[in-house]
């Protein structure tokens, strides 16, 4: 099995004002062909940190595969690093050369002298070309057989140069015939240690398939992994693995791969043949947001109202005067107000609500800036509540409110009886009431 490194190149990165996305592509596309990727590394434009990285890397590993450093300019200095590591001099590649001058010629401007620097590159190498700019890439191989890959830095040109030229390269000489196929579970209203709890003995016995965990986006994802030579003895690997994950992870498990939450629940509510509304003060319509984003989420969703003055709750959600004068409008009483206002309103089957304190003034020692209620009025008239209290800025409360909402919602849709019972599962939504 081939094994590599990455290192992407440029201070810029280093200095925090560009994300490096290079480096997770090359990973995702070694790790799909059966490429071992040992590390990711940056490195800034310096020419001796350079070398030393690359060196290092091809110590450990059978190649280094680098993005960035490919220009005209005096700060771009792959390729005179990497002729060193090889032992090679830089030589003029005529192919090259010619074809940047026609790049320059159908834009009608001249070519810079320096951009003849880019033509030259490391005796001997493979040479890929780049119909997307002006910098080749290129593969310099050491005697002992080991191998630096050099890629532009733009990704526009990097991506297709990796998927036409390197890739094909990799499979070929190292005769790659297994590669990783993966299913990715997705949770929500779990978390990442009580997940760790309930799946600690597979993660560590597991080996081919083997499973990892995510958390992200106030979620967490399983991801599993086989390492074989065709997705249909992946899948026969992957199946019972993926059937004793969902046993264990119950409740809280709402999709694989491509499913999103939002599309989870709208396809829910169609099979119930349920609608949808919301009423939201502190998340101001970001529940509606995410619900819309899903094709044909205007069978189920009927509509939403953000209500964040007391008026527009009296007004619009029939919200009594009297509630919010006498427990305040972030409170267990406005949020059932809400929520059944909105369901009577919007003439729906379910309807939910949010009113918080986001921050980041407004608090009390009573009510704190973070503290978020939620109600849940489903077809039977039943109303569920949630009070939660999140850390974090104005955004990740705003955020972590979104993703309780949208949890509170994908639990109750996906009762097995329409009868608001949760699952037996266990399933914490959120600490707190």
């Amino acid at each position: 099995m081939a094994s590599a490194e990455i290192v992407t190149i440029g201070t810029e990165i280093l200095l925090g004002q560009l994300i490096d996305t290079n480096g997770a592509h090359v990973a995702a596309a070694l790790a799909d062909h059966g490429v071992d990727v040992y590390a990711k590394h940056s490195v800034g434009d310096n020419a001796e940190r350079l070398e030393a990285m690359l060196r290092g890397v091809l110590e450990r590993a059978d190649g280094a595969v680098t993005t960035g450093g490919l220009g005209p300019t005096v700060d771009d200095l792959t390729k005179d690093a990497v002729g060193r590591i090889v032992g090679k001099p830089l030589v003029l590649h005529e192919p090259s050369l010619r074809a940047m001058e026609r790049i320059f010629e159908r834009f009608g401007r001249p070519m810079a002298e320096n951009n003849r620097r880019q033509a030259y590159l490391p005796e001997g190498s493979i040479v890929m070309d780049n119909p997307h700019g002006t910098a080749p890439g290129f593969i310099a191989l050491r005697e002992d057989g080991k191998f630096v890959a050099c890629m532009p830095g733009v990704p526009r040109e990097m991506r297709p140069m990796l998927a036409e030229k390197l890739i094909p390269w990799l499979v070929e000489r190292f005769d790659l015939r297994e590669a990783i196929y993966t299913r990715t579970l997705h949770t929500v209203g779990v978390g990442e240690s009580e997940l760790d709890r309930r799946i600690e003995d597979l993660f560590r016995t597991l080996e081919n398939p083997k499973i990892a965990m995510l958390a992200h986006g106030f979620r967490v994802d399983v991801k599993v992994m086989a390492k074989t030579s065709s997705r249909a003895q992946a899948e026969e690997m992957i199946a019972p693995v993926v059937e004793e994950l969902r046993r264990r992870i119950g409740a809280a498990y709402y999709g694989e791969d491509a499913t999103t939450l939002p599309g989870a629940i709208v396809a829910r509510l169609r099979e119930r043949g349920w609608t949808l509304g919301t009423a939201e003060s502190c998340t101001g319509g970001a529940v509606a947001d995410a619900i819309v984003t899903v094709p044909g989420a205007s069978a189920t969703f009927r509509g939403g109202i953000v209500a964040y003055a007391n008026d527009v709750k009296t007004g619009w959600l029939d919200v009594p005067a009297e509630t919010l004068a006498r427990f305040g409008a972030v409170s267990e009483e406005t949020a059932v107000a809400m929520a059944t206002g909105a369901r009577a309103r919007l003439g729906v089957d379910l309807a939910v609500s949010t009113t918080g304190i986001a921050g980041p003034d407004g608090g009390t020692p009573e009510k704190p800036v973070g503290l978020v209620w939620f109600a849940l009025a489903g077809p039977d008239g039943a109303v569920e509540t949630r009070r939660v209290t999140y850390p974090g800025t104005r955004t990740d409360i705003r955020d972590r409110a979104t993703m309780t909402a949208l949890a509170l919602l994908w639990r109750r849709v996906d009762t097995d009886a329409g009868d608001g019972s949760p699952s037996a599962a266990p399933n914490a939504l959120a600490t707190g009431r």
